[in-house]
């Protein structure tokens, strides 16, 4: 069994000689900073730096930094499976945080250790590391998922405790040359955290956390900078509960989510700013943006309650939190929130239908609500009565 690994000390010459080492790694500065922390203890050391795209568009940007470390890269695109497998089952189980924002982060770490497990297994490699600090639920979510699927090699975030500050990632990779590589597709970088799929774009850090001055700065936000100015229709089709066309046209789930970003983003519907509890009971605030998921989430549940009676929903909404809880704890292999969604998924099997708004900037107005077969009355007049 191997060992968890919790700081830089535990990657030392004689972990990188007696190991080979995937870094799950999107290019950013936290993982790019320990490439380099690796490169600097054993150049020769047999690291494979892992690119699990999610449609964020990270295969790029960690391309040059390897090319410039000298590691091995790999890019595997992942992004039909987590729509299908992860986001999606994500809307039936109308998976929002406390009633503020919707999850993201919970939703790709279970998926990206899973890859990086195969990967490990198929390649023969010994450790798998990524970068999640103390202050992040991402740390339980990866270290959960590596426990869960009884991974037999070491394992962990080398920033789990005593994590180097943020200032001093910065100032040494400007000194290798290696900062400009991590800002060239995304400037941001160097001031923020940021987590991108095609789900969410989420960033932290320099600022963002005080929830008693509320200020980010609108340049941050790319998906939902308000450029439309005149009202638009738009439909979506359900089919036992996921999402399968845009006004009558069939899609791929990446092509679906990736027009709505754009056409409800236009609108600048789709930011969350919200609290979320971290380990020790303390919270850190969380700022996103999600357009897809702001009007999918409402047209699912609006749906929903048009196909399935009222008892069956009661009960599925007290399990949402729960499938919710589950999978921000790091549980998602977990049993209770597998059998959460057992129900919730035999609950979507009724979910078929269309919804269609009205998308301005004042918000998404219901315009129809049509189920294949639905518990609605079109007219009160034909209700029986006594």
């Amino acid at each position: 069994m191997g060992k968890i690994v919790v700081d830089l000390a535990d990657i030392d010459e004689r972990f990188l000689r007696n190991n080979r080492v995937i870094c799950l790694f999107s290019g950013g500065l936290d993982g790019t900073y320990l490439l380099h922390h690796i490169a600097s203890v054993l150049p020769s050391a047999s690291v494979l730096a892992l690119t699990i795209e999610l449609g964020g568009g990270d295969g790029l940007r960690a391309g040059r930094v390897c090319d410039r470390l000298g590691f091995d890269h790999l890019v595997l695109d992942q992004t039909d499976e987590f729509l299908a497998g992860y986001a999606f089952p994500a809307i039936a189980a109308q998976a929002v945080y406390l009633g503020t924002h919707p999850i993201s982060a919970s939703l790709t770490r279970p998926l990206m250790v899973q890859v990086a497990t195969a990967v490990a297994h198929e390649q023969g490699y010994d450790a798998v590391l990524h970068t999640a600090d103390g202050t992040q639920n991402s740390l339980r979510r990866f270290n959960q998922t590596f426990a869960a699927l009884r991974f037999s090699g070491s394992y962990g975030s080398p920033f789990a405790v005593d994590a180097p500050s943020r200032e001093k990632k910065l100032l040494e990779l400007a000194d290798s040359g290696l900062l400009e590589l991590v800002e060239r597709s995304r400037p941001e970088s160097a001031r923020y955290s940021t987590d991108v799929n095609l789900w969410c774009r989420e960033f932290e850090a320099d600022g963002l956390d005080d929830p008693e001055r509320i200020d980010v700065p609108e340049a941050l936000y790319e998906w939902t900078t308000p450029t439309a100015t005149e009202p638009v229709e738009v439909e979506v089709s359900f089919q036992h509960g996921a999402p399968v066309a845009l006004d009558g046209q069939a899609l791929s789930a990446a092509d679906l989510v990736r027009s709505l970003n754009a056409l409800v983003g236009a609108y600048g519907l789709g930011r969350y700013i919200g609290l979320e509890e971290i380990a020790n009971g303390q919270k850190v605030q969380e700022v996103r943006e999600m357009p897809a998921a702001h009007l999918l989430l409402d047209a699912y549940r609006r749906l929903e309650q048009a196909s399935v009676d009222a008892a069956t929903l009661r009960e599925k909404i007290h399990l949402e939190q729960i499938w919710v809880h589950e999978a921000v704890e790091g549980r998602w292999l977990g049993p209770l929130r597998t059998a959460a969604q057992a129900f919730i998924g035999s609950v979507a099997q009724a979910v078929s239908g269309r919804v269609r708004y009205r998308v301005s900037g004042a918000g998404l107005t219901p315009r129809a609500v049509i189920a294949h077969n639905p518990l609605y009355v079109r007219d009160r007049v034909e209700i029986p009565q006594a």
